[in-house]
């Protein structure tokens, strides 16, 4: 029935109200409880928005009628003369015979949408990511570990630290193709497990973002670590404040001594070792050769020679590498701030385990098995009873009461500094300090959010001890705080006590 494009449109778009019929009854739904129901919850709601997506891309492609067959169409329907009744005629007849040859297709009734509501889609996560609450990076922290730009540590400290890392690696080593393979398997793991376990998420649309503003500032070499655009390792890219010209031979270069030496050689990409004379000799080579002539064992490991480029393709060449490498790293530093939530839980999963016992972790396997095992319909239509309004754990019930107060979850702590935002428990207020809202916040009042600050929730207490700060930084003379007085007995006072002491008659 969908032979003219009329109809092919008209279906398109009863298919895209149709998935937005079902995705509103989804949300309506009182029986999503558990982690795993949202979860499925909104991997179908993924689906269908792809659904969506697919129909209005055809829609688009049939409206914008690159071979007005679209136009043509609807101008034959649009025929005044006798020749639109044949057109009419000829559709209906077509109509008939489809319905002669599918007698049992229902004209008015609607297709049912329960089907749709009731699939259970199983996202796939190893046993260590927990459905999406845990990250599992042991094949990227073996590769780091085991790599010459990476260092020996354990695995709880790669997760920490697995993004802030990346800008410790040597200029020397992220030219090189394994430092690059490590950086778009790592960040294709974190994309992934992004969308796997929150599919409604819009993390390629913030990743678009991050390369449009990181493109802007590597033209204005603003970037941190790549102001020279990834060309800073080429041999005689900086000055080395000396002139050889003054010099006659290498034993006067040998007077300004091995420190001043091995800083000039370094400054122009060169090997700063050896003894005093070899470092004298090796710059008053420089001299009279230029370092496009020199010949590459001269150079130090890591540096590029001049000779490498030839022209100024050679030179685009480089610098469009070193900007995909940087485009990496900005990448998953970008989708690490983003599961900042869940590397908080991979760490205390982590912390958890090293102090369980075999039968603990048996025990924690069959949880986890039996959360993935389909609920009994008498078990769904259980109803929770929840006087006090407890938090919900993992299983979709109250939390004990006595875990409750252990957490301090029934003290609310307020930030102003957040915008009066709520805090329950101890452990949430302080891990607030490090979260993106406070630090927001903090950015807004022109306030550095360090150590200083730490336990400061009212603006007008952060602002007063920021210019305490700022004075006693600037230093100078403070009468009331820094003049002193004593009494008759003998002690020191500032000037401030001492009046308010002697006001009072107490000396």
């Amino acid at each position: 029935m969908a032979d003219t494009l009329l109809e092919q449109t008209r279906a398109l778009h009863e298919d895209m109200e149709r998935m937005e019929r079902v995705i509103v009854k989804d949300f309506k739904r009182e029986d999503i409880k558990t982690y795993v129901d949202k979860l499925q919850q909104n991997h179908r709601v993924r689906k269908r928005l792809d659904t969506m997506h697919e129909a209005a891309r055809k829609l688009m492609k049939i409206y914008q009628d690159d071979d007005g067959s679209r136009k043509e169409e609807i101008g034959a329907l649009a025929q005044t003369d006798a020749g639109s009744f044949t057109v009419f005629y000829d559709r209906l007849k077509e109509i008939k015979d489809y319905y002669k040859r599918f007698p049992s297709n229902e004209v008015t009734e609607a297709e049912s949408d329960e089907h749709l509501l009731r699939e259970e889609p199983r996202p796939e996560f190893s046993g260590e990511e927990g459905l999406g609450r845990c990250l599992d990076l042991h094949e990227h922290f073996q590769r780091f570990v085991n790599s010459k730009f990476g260092k020996k540590m354990e695995y709880y400290e790669y997760i920490c630290s697995f993004a802030s890392d990346l800008l410790e690696v040597p200029k020397a080593h992220k030219g090189s193709r394994i430092y690059r393979t490590y950086l778009e398997a790592l960040e294709q793991y974190l994309l992934s497990f992004y969308e796997r376990a929150q599919p409604l998420g819009q993390a390629r649309k913030q990743l678009v973002k991050v390369e449009a503003e990181l493109k802007q500032r590597w033209s204005a070499g603003e970037v941190p670590g790549w102001e020279d655009r990834g060309l800073g390792m080429v041999a005689g890219s900086s000055s080395i404040g000396l002139d050889l010209e003054a010099f006659d031979s290498v034993e006067e270069l040998q007077s300004l001594g091995a420190d001043r030496l091995k800083e000039a050689l370094q400054g122009l990409g060169l090997k700063s070792g050896g003894t005093l004379q070899e470092r004298a000799s090796r710059l008053f080579l420089t001299k009279a050769t230029p370092l496009e002539q020199l010949d590459k064992k001269h150079f130090a490991k890591g540096v590029i020679a001049p000779s490498a480029y030839k022209t100024a393709e050679d030179t685009k060449k480089a610098e469009e590498g070193a900007l995909q490498v940087c485009m990496l790293e900005t990448r998953i530093q970008r989708l690490a701030e983003i599961l900042s939530q869940v590397v908080a839980d991979t760490r205390a999963r982590i912390e958890k385990k090293q102090a369980q016992t075999y039968e603990e972790m048996v025990a924690e396997q069959e949880e986890a098995e039996a959360e993935l095992a389909p609920e009994d319909e008498d078990d769904e239509d259980e109803f929770v009873y929840n006087p006090l309004k407890l938090p919900l754990g993992w299983d979709g019930k109250p939390i004990p009461y006595w875990l409750y107060k252990l957490h301090g979850l029934n003290q609310e702590y307020k930030c102003e500094i957040c915008g009066n935002a709520s805090y329950w428990g101890r452990r949430a207020f302080e891990r607030h300090f490090k979260e993106w809202r406070h630090q927001n916040g903090m950015r807004a009042l022109g306030i550095p959010n360090n150590k200083n600050f730490y336990e400061v929730t009212k603006i007008e207490d952060a602002q007063e001890l920021w210019k305490n700060i700022q004075d006693k930084a600037k230093g100078g003379f403070h009468p009331e705080v820094d003049e002193e007085f004593e009494d008759a007995q003998g002690n020191v006072y500032n000037r401030k006590t001492y009046e308010d002491l002697k006001r009072q008659g107490l000396i």
